[in-house]
């Protein structure tokens, strides 16, 4: 009981401080690190991602996600939806968000395309009141078999709420850099009668494609290093992820680094999480991924560490020539392997 009772405050203390679920495959989830993203391939792309976070404590953190979008080419924009659904702790907290996305794209040159997007969600946070015991049924059954009176159990709720998201991308076929704004209403996401406001956070990401020649099939096959990082801050808390791709084509390797070493997020203890290991498999029209991060923080290995995989598929178009020519235009940052 106590141990259940720890990790669902400790979810509790996590999200009201305001963070947010993450992807260590954040490009393989191009919606939810920034709406400008939409429509930056010429065909419909459908994402899947799961990600089960510290499965050893109390069920930890489960998030899963799914988008889709489509440019429409004939109006320099791109459309998309995204669902997610976050599930924290063994008291069954569930963070769910519905999004409707658009992005607009501007060509600035012969190489370099701007793109903003703005995305329109709406968001529902509930718990489990059948997997919490409170004080008076204690005194009963250490199970909490029986009903409670505690005021607090009556005074707990659903938060609905809208929440509203932009951003903005620069890129051309080499490299890209990237600015998210999540949350500019500061929606209110308390499950009492109390203000528990979402905090502003803040995403500026970028990478570069590297390619590398070499050798008799450096034609036939791709092979490309990719350099990239995402930095988040959000209210006090902030966070960085450094890392590279290196793809021969059908693999891709990742090694990243999440924390920042120079500075300490308490007294005496460096702000530093994990190093995530990824593997994946681009083909024609699938790609498949898969990265563990090993925890580097004080919670150590017994946290399990963290599992996440991703799914991406892009439906085939009828190519014109039109199509060829929006293929040039948009060079597809979100992805290591270009057409």
């Amino acid at each position: 009981m106590k141990r259940g009772l720890f990790f669902f405050l400790m979810a509790v203390r996590l999200t009201a401080y305001g963070q947010d679920p993450e992807f260590s495959q954040y490009y393989a989830a191009p919606l939810y690190l920034n709406p400008a993203f939409a429509g930056t391939t010429p065909d419909h792309r459908f994402v899947a991602n799961y990600r089960n976070q510290w499965p050893n404590i109390g069920r930890g953190f489960v998030t899963y996600a799914f988008s889709y979008d489509y440019n429409l080419h004939h109006m320099n924009s791109g459309i998309g939806f995204l669902a997610t659904v976050d599930q924290a702790g063994s008291a069954g907290m569930k963070s769910s968000t519905i999004n409707f996305i658009y992005s607009y794209k501007l060509r600035l040159s012969d190489k370099w395309i701007a793109a903003t997007g703005l995305n329109f969600g709406f968001g529902s946070r509930t718990i489990d009141l059948n997997k919490l015991v409170f004080g008076d049924q204690l005194q009963f059954d250490a199970d909490g078999g029986v009903p409670t009176d505690d005021p607090a159990a009556f005074n707990l709720g659903t938060a609905n709420y809208f929440d509203f998201n932009a951003g903005m991308l620069l890129y051309n076929r080499t490299v890209w850099l990237g600015l998210a704004m999540s949350h500019l209403n500061s929606p209110n996401r308390s499950l009492v009668s109390e203000s528990s406001e979402l905090p502003l956070k803040t995403t500026l990401h970028g990478g570069a494609r590297i390619p590398l020649y070499g050798g008799a099939h450096s034609r036939n096959r791709t092979t490309v290093v990719l350099p990239s990082f995402v930095y988040k801050k959000q209210d006090k808390f902030d966070q960085l992820d450094i890392g590279a791709y290196f793809m021969y084509e059908p693999v891709l390797f990742g090694f990243w680094y999440r924390g920042i070493p120079i500075q300490q997020n308490v007294k005496d203890n460096l702000s530093q999480d994990a190093i995530v290991f990824i593997l994946g498999f681009q083909f024609d029209r699938i790609d498949l991924g898969y990265s563990y991060d090993f925890t580097v923080s004080e919670l150590g290995p017994m946290s399990g560490g963290t599992h996440e995989l991703s799914l991406r598929y892009k439906t085939p178009i009828r190519i014109t020539a039109k199509n060829k020519r929006i293929q040039k235009m948009i060079p597809c940052p979100t992805l290591p392997k270009q057409k």
